[in-house]
């Protein structure tokens, strides 16, 4: 590869290493973005260095990067994600000639700190659906109807918000109450939803959706005000409105309820296999964390009620 300094050489590489994340790792946009984000911030940190050709990048400089992002205030999950980054572009540019070997080969991935994720207890939950439901009864509007419509789902299901946003029309099962999204790397699964859920979305189907629609609606089951599939910001700014009258709850997003699903599922008594499969967990152990969750309640509630606590 050529010199840093020449913005043509930065580009094609630029271009093919995002090409390959799209095209053989199948990652989402955001993915993307971040994965090459990543990369930029790397090569500038090369260039301080005065390293100007990435066929001589060594270990070294890349753990000078990532200690660099330490001392600045880095997260330990952001400059894990980091490490990530880069490995996959050392492999891919091995593979490619770009760089005589895999130099990112060796770099271990700090571990992050987990943290107990935000969700809202089952009442709390109970309380903004009805608020929505309210909203739906004294407006009747399309975006009430919407917004009540994508806040259920969001709660009955855990889906991630990227996931709702995709969902199209036929992705709905009527007979058996269920939606089918499609998750990172593209991984397919359906999920059931109960009946609030259901009846928010046909309410949403039937009378809503029909004044929002446009040209380009297509498919797309959630539409934004100009008729166009419903973008993650917009969803999230519902989620936040929804919620923020909630104690506790006020900067709670789509990911605080996808949270709370699966704590009121264990709650519940679901197994940890049956939550694994609707959150579209790869990995067990990442559906483990809601157990932590379910268990710092019931210890909270024992020692408020017990006696000897």
């Amino acid at each position: 590869m050529g010199a840093l300094e020449n913005i043509d050489d930065f580009v094609e590489l630029h271009s093919r290493f995002g090409k390959h994340l799209e095209t053989q790792r199948s990652l989402s946009k955001h993915s993307i973005r971040a994965y090459l984000g990543d990369f930029e911030s790397l090569l500038q940190h090369l260039q301080t260095l005065g390293i100007t050709d990435i066929s001589q990048l060594k270990v070294a400089d890349i753990r000078s990067w990532l200690a660099n992002l330490q001392v600045k205030g880095g997260a330990r999950t952001s400059i894990a994600r980091r490490a990530v980054s880069i490995r996959l572009f050392t492999q891919w540019a091995a593979k490619e000639g770009i760089t005589t070997s895999d130099v990112g080969a060796n770099i271990a991935t700090p571990k992050s700190h987990r943290t107990l994720p935000e969700f809202i207890d089952a009442p709390s939950a109970t309380v903004a659906m009805d608020a929505l439901a309210t909203r739906v009864a004294e407006e009747g509007s399309p975006q009430s109807l919407r917004d009540c419509a994508m806040v259920e789902v969001l709660y009955a299901s855990g889906a991630r918000v990227g996931e709702l946003c995709g969902l199209d029309l036929h992705d709905i099962d009527y007979e058996r109450s269920t939606i089918r999204v499609f998750g990172k790397g593209s991984k397919e699964r359906t999920i059931p939803i109960g009946a609030p859920a259901m009846a928010a979305l046909k309410a949403w189907i039937t009378t809503g959706r029909p004044e929002l629609l446009a040209k380009d609606s297509g498919a797309a089951l959630f539409l934004g005000a100009r008729g166009k599939r419903i973008d993650q910001r917009a969803v999230r700014t519902v989620v936040y409105e929804a919620l923020s009258a909630l104690e506790g709850a006020e900067r709670m997003g789509p990911h605080a309820l996808r949270h709370s699903a699966a704590t009121h599922l264990l709650e519940g008594g679901a197994d940890l296999r049956t939550v694994q499969e609707i959150l579209g967990h790869a990995s067990l152990a990442t559906t483990q964390i809601y157990t932590h969750v379910s268990m710092q309640r019931l210890q909270s509630a024992f020692k408020q009620a017990h006696p000897r606590a």
